[in-house]
């Protein structure tokens, strides 16, 4: 099965790469034969810890700076451009969440979660889609939320900004269609990683009582799915929404 979903010589840039889901995909990624490039904002200790881990299967290209940032943006991908000469896939997995009910939450903190989770989406994507076009091929792969697909209590500014990410799927998969580019998205649900460090702890266990499975994924039960998403046995389905919330 490993062999059948290989990324070997696939140029894979993923943002938010240095912790949580993104590590596991750098990871699971690296794994099956991908040159991995990866973004992120804050953490040097574990960006550090990743590379040390991808340095295993190859030497991963790193960048700092905030997927917000437009020239960031722009310089880390010519940078890409300069190194590889193709980016074959993209993973816009970088993203914020705050537990703040709307009566607390400030217009700052509103447009700082839209420009995190949405807007750098739509900077990367841009960013790299033009070279995709020339190359005739290529796979972008947005991880949304359950949230955007769940009727469940989440905070508003964070369910609207992966709800938008679910249009700007849709509506990119149609657009760059022709041209051999696949765009699509994987939903999970509450991960053992990640939002449950910060989800309030009752939260976490009503998830887990109304879940078919009756638990939280790993992280490594995701990638996979992502890794077909992104390799060459997915050559049809775009535009497309994969729940992995464990059948809320």
């Amino acid at each position: 099965m490993e062999k059948k979903l290989s990324l070997k010589g696939k140029n894979c840039l993923i943002t938010g790469g240095s912790r949580g889901l993104g590590r596991a995909l750098c990871v699971d990624f690296a794994k099956s034969g991908a040159n991995i490039a990866f973004t992120y904002s804050k953490h040097d200790e574990d960006a550090g810890e990743c590379r040390e881990i991808l340095a295993q299967y190859s030497e991963p290209l790193v960048f700092k700076g905030s997927v917000a940032d437009g020239d960031h943006v722009k310089d880390t991908v010519k940078s890409l451009m300069d190194s590889w000469g193709k980016i074959d896939v993209l993973v816009n997995n970088a993203a914020i969440n705050q537990m703040l009910p709307l009566a607390l939450l400030e217009e700052n903190d509103w447009d700082d979660l839209m420009d995190i989770n949405l807007k750098g989406c739509y900077l990367y994507s841009r960013a790299v889609i033009r070279f995709m076009i020339r190359q005739k091929k290529g796979h972008i792969l947005n991880v949304g939320s359950f949230s955007s697909e769940r009727f469940i209590e989440s905070p508003i500014h964070y369910a609207g900004s992966k709800s938008g990410l679910r249009g700007l799927t849709e509506s990119l998969a149609l657009e760059v269609g022709k041209h051999n580019i696949l765009v699509n998205l994987i939903a999970p649900g509450i991960l053992t990683e990640g939002m449950s460090t910060i989800v309030p702890h009752h939260r976490v266990k009503e998830y887990e009582e109304q879940s078919a499975m009756g638990r939280l994924a790993s992280t490594e039960e995701i990638t996979p799915m992502a890794r077909f998403l992104v390799s060459d046995k997915n050559t049809f389905m775009t535009g497309a929404k994969i729940v992995c919330d464990g059948g809320l």
